[in-house]
């Protein structure tokens, strides 16, 4: 009888802990979808990785004021018939515990075109509205700033910089690393 009631009880605790866990991870893109959005359906896609070098490096945290996580990037270049379309890049950043996944579009020129949210892992009401990622599109990187043209959240402020983070570091790669070596 003791076994059956500690059966009860632990299949209470599952089932109820099933509900317990809250389910705040939302997709909005997949990676082709991503890649569709930025660059069309007929486009081709090509990656770009990159490696930075130690001066690189140095220039992308100045530029970007962040600490990059990592030593390699990969940029999509969308091209139709031989033509660069433009520059994509797909950023991660944890938010609070959580991350939150965007995708930063370059025009050909290295503007910023459009800003998506493509995954939000955290509480839905810490997300930032998607109206608010047009106040990135054709800002150059110094602008890129809560004070200087980029409103703060209120309720979503760790979003919102985690945002403006990926998006400097993206901008600050793209000039070190592609923009000059596309000119040569």
């Amino acid at each position: 009888m003791k076994i059956i009631q500690k059966n009860r009880q632990f299949i209470l605790f599952l089932a109820l802990s099933c509900f317990a866990i809250p389910a705040f991870s939302k997709i909005f893109y997949s990676k082709n979808e991503a890649m569709e959005l930025a660059f069309g359906k007929d486009a081709q896609v090509e990656v770009l990785s990159l490696f930075p070098d130690k001066t690189e490096i140095a220039k992308i945290e100045t530029e970007a004021r962040v600490k990059l996580e990592s030593g390699m990037f990969s940029f999509y270049v969308g091209k139709k018939q031989g033509k660069i379309l433009g520059y994509a890049a797909i950023e991660t950043e944890i938010v609070r515990t959580k991350p939150e996944v965007l995708i930063v579009i370059l025009t050909p020129e290295g503007e910023i075109q459009q800003v998506t949210l493509l995954a939000f892992h955290e509480p839905p009401e810490y997300q930032a509205p998607d109206r608010w990622f047009e106040l990135f599109n054709k800002k150059p990187l110094e602008e890129l700033d809560f004070n200087k043209g980029i409103q703060g959240i209120s309720g979503a402020t760790l979003s919102a910089r985690s945002a403006l983070n990926s998006v400097r570091k993206v901008l600050a790669i793209y000039q070190t690393m592609i923009k000059n070596k596309a000119k040569k």
